[in-house]
């Protein structure tokens, strides 16, 4: 039987804080939420922040609780990377929502830190624990695709313009904010491009093209789209096959409020193996899945060494550098 952690969250700012705040409240068998760590950005949230009979301290006084294993960072994105290093030098395991801070070294510091002290680091990267991108993954894993020569991922919203008016402080806006999820999943299929082209207009829409070898793959998404959510999309191309994944997620009852704030989601499937003119392929849609309980009872087996965490270290490292340099450059 998993031994229950006890947990902070710091920080409310983050769009996913009370998510997996819910989730780490409602898997009582994995987690004791001992306190909330709240600085003075978080409290321009009352909304979020009032609704939890926690107690609420400072984010050091938090860090600072006795008989602590492990810490959440779902601080706002500027914020990120500097509670997870004073969480990763008082000797917690850390789950700290994406991407971090737009800083890398304080990233590859905070990262090293957590590797010289055998912390679990574990990014809120939610699309990993999607079940139909980890059946598309052991696809391609298993030569079911063939050689996979491009990956296209879209990942849009429409959004009132007041509510990211903060986007310009990040390199690349919407590539740095939303498409890092985008990057996680192109590396995981076709590991390191030759060349990165970053085509990011403005902060509301971004695009970059990585090159390889065989091919060019893309990630494009934007802040301005209506109806961009259901178009959220994942083609996976390769010489015996194509998936296509569209929606890559959708609300499984869009009129039910509660299922919206649970986070049940669904995705469709389209497997092409058949080569041809005119040819649909095979349509198949996932059951509706949470997405953020299977990410934080992922992170609860890794602490408690049940689990390996197959994201490591140096992979998160590249993968910030490269999202970075879809931003169009580093910091």
């Amino acid at each position: 039987m998993m031994r229950k952690l006890r947990i902070v969250q710091i920080g409310m700012g983050h769009d996913h804080a009370t998510v997996i705040l819910n989730s780490l409240l409602k898997q009582t068998d994995l987690f004791e939420v001992v306190a909330l760590g709240l600085d003075d950005y978080d409290h321009t949230f009352p909304e979020r922040v009032d609704r939890y009979d926690l107690p609420k301290m400072s984010p050091e006084e938090a860090l600072n609780l006795p008989d602590l294993d492990a810490a959440v960072i779902e601080s706002r994105e500027m914020d990120l990377t500097g509670y997870a290093q004073m969480a990763a030098d008082r000797g917690l395991h850390i789950h700290m929502d994406k991407p971090g801070a737009p800083n890398l070294a304080a990233f590859e510091e905070l990262v090293e830190t957590c590797r010289e002290k055998k912390l679990v680091f574990h990014t809120g990267y939610m699309y990993r624990y999607n079940t139909a991108v980890q059946q598309a993954l052991a696809d391609a894993k298993n030569g079911k695709l063939g050689e996979i020569y491009a990956v296209e991922a879209q990942m849009n919203c429409l959004h009132k313009p007041e509510r990211y008016t903060w986007l310009p402080d990040y390199p690349g806006g919407m590539m740095f904010f939303l498409g890092c999820h985008l990057i996680d999943l192109i590396l995981q299929f076709k590991g390191l491009p030759k060349e990165i082209l970053p085509l990011n207009t403005g902060h509301t829409y971004g695009m970059a093209v990585l090159k390889y070898k065989d091919g060019i793959s893309f990630a494009k998404t934007c802040d301005t789209e209506p109806g961009g959510f259901c178009r959220r999309q994942l083609i996976v191309c390769g010489t015996e096959g194509t998936i296509e994944l569209e929606p890559l997620e959708d609300f499984s009852d869009p009129k039910d409020s509660t299922v919206i704030c649970t986070g049940r989601r669904y995705a469709e499937k389209n497997l092409c193996l058949e080569k041809g003119w005119g040819y649909h392929g095979e349509r198949d849609t996932t059951a509706p899945h949470s997405r953020y309980d299977g990410m934080m009872a992922a992170f609860a087996a890794y602490v408690n060494g049940q689990k390996e965490n197959p994201y490591t270290y140096d992979y998160e490292k590249t993968l910030f550098k490269t999202i970075l340099e879809c931003c169009g450059g580093t910091k």
